[in-house]
């Protein structure tokens, strides 16, 4: 009997699996499977938290290179993974805009070394100490340069993991009474690489077809193909989650309602007024164990929460020994940097009056390089498919 058109041969209708999902029945290997997504966040917000502590630039730069050498081994070749390179290019935006900002406006740092004089624009009685032009020193452009590092080290760590951790894993990992609020965060994370995505679709199609997609003549002509893709993407994404069902809830009696907010409500107050305590001197008796319990009672009114949201979990992903690592790694860097910068304020934050080069202090150092780990525990991403090939089995 003849085969029917199409299923005789290999290739032909027959579904493909998504890239790195295995096939129905065969089991994935433990040292292949992909790293929970909440690791990396946890990774990457942590190095940005050592990024605030200092501004030394030669640690801030040590942490950029740091994250970078991560994202450059372990990012998968996906298009949400291709955003890291914008939030470095909006890093390298801010940071010239911090120092154009410390030349027009001035800088309140005194300074002795004149690099050059600006005309000086006259301003009224009512806007004094707003200064536009004058005098720049170079004091004043090292104490911009050194805050503005900063913050671009800052959104590098967050663009690291905008690039290594998938959206969609890390909504599904999300607990129940929370799944609404991250779809909201998840769709607010993937507007950039989405956006960036069309932006280069449209731009390869434009060239293509012979046309300039430089300058402001391509900008303009390229925008609005890009707001209507945004649109359409956003219908589709309301129907989407209109058919699966998205803010429908479960009958749960009136006292577990009334338990879920009394627990959620203090246990935010709770968090609030042990981080209050911790960060003052009257309240270091009390604000570790408000904490505690306020971290306690947010969790539980959590767990009761969850028991509103109809969802099911499928293939979840299993926080294991790697994801500690890499968590643990991270939350390394940011506590000896905070330790870093009690014992040797001076090596974390250098003077700029006077005007002095900065030094590398060792161990901070050494800190930073243990957010390196993840380069060496998690799995190497898998090679991207060529889509021309057919397989052959």
């Amino acid at each position: 009997m003849r085969e029917a058109r199409g299923f005789g041969r290999p290739g032909l209708a027959r579904p493909r699996p998504e890239r790195g999902t295995p096939p129905a029945g065969v089991p994935v290997p433990r040292s292949r499977r992909a790293l929970h997504p909440g690791a990396w966040w946890l990774w990457a917000l942590a190095l940005g938290t050592a990024a605030t502590r200092t501004t030394n630039p030669l640690l801030l730069a040590l942490l950029i290179t740091v994250s970078g050498y991560v994202v450059a081994v372990r990012r998968p070749h996906t298009p949400w993974a291709r955003s890291y390179g914008a939030f470095v290019k909006l890093a390298a935006a801010v940071l010239l805009l911090r120092l154009a900002f410390a030349v027009v406006l001035g800088s309140p740092i005194p300074g002795t070394h004149t690099l050059f004089t600006l005309p000086e624009v006259p301003l009224p009685d009512w806007a004094q100490g707003i200064r536009l032009g004058g005098r720049v020193t170079a004091e004043g452009l090292t104490f911009a340069l050194y805050d503005a590092l900063r913050l671009a080290a800052l959104l590098i760590c967050v663009g690291a993991a905008n690039a290594l951790a998938s959206p969609s894993r890390l909504l599904k990992s999300l607990p129940g009474a929370l799944y609404e609020l991250g779809v909201a965060v998840v769709v607010a994370l993937t507007f950039a690489p989405n956006l960036i995505a069309d932006v280069r679709r449209l731009r390869a199609a434009r060239r293509l077809r012979g046309r300039p997609d430089k300058g402001v003549r391509g900008l303009v002509q390229v925008g609005l193909p890009v707001l209507e893709g945004a649109l359409e993407r956003s219908v589709s994404l309301a129907a989407a989650m209109d058919a699966r069902g998205y803010g429908r809830t479960a009958e749960v009696p009136p006292a577990v309602r009334r338990t879920t907010a009394a627990l959620t409500l203090g246990g935010l107050l709770g968090v609030c007024a042990g981080t209050y305590g911790l960060l003052t001197a009257a309240g270091g008796s009390y604000g570790l164990p408000v904490l505690l319990a306020g971290l306690a009672s947010a969790l539980a009114g959590l767990r009761l929460g969850g028991r509103r949201t109809l969802r099911t979990r499928y293939r979840p992903d299993p926080w294991d020994a790697r994801a500690w690592l890499v968590s643990a790694s991270g939350a390394a860097v940011a506590a000896l940097l905070i330790l870093a910068g009690s014992l040797e304020p001076g090596a974390l934050e250098p003077g700029v009056v006077p005007l002095e080069p900065p030094t590398l202090p060792l161990w901070p150092a050494a800190a930073v390089l243990l957010g390196l780990l993840p380069a060496f525990v998690t799995p190497a991403p898998e090679a991207a498919r060529d889509p021309r090939k057919e397989p052959t089995t």
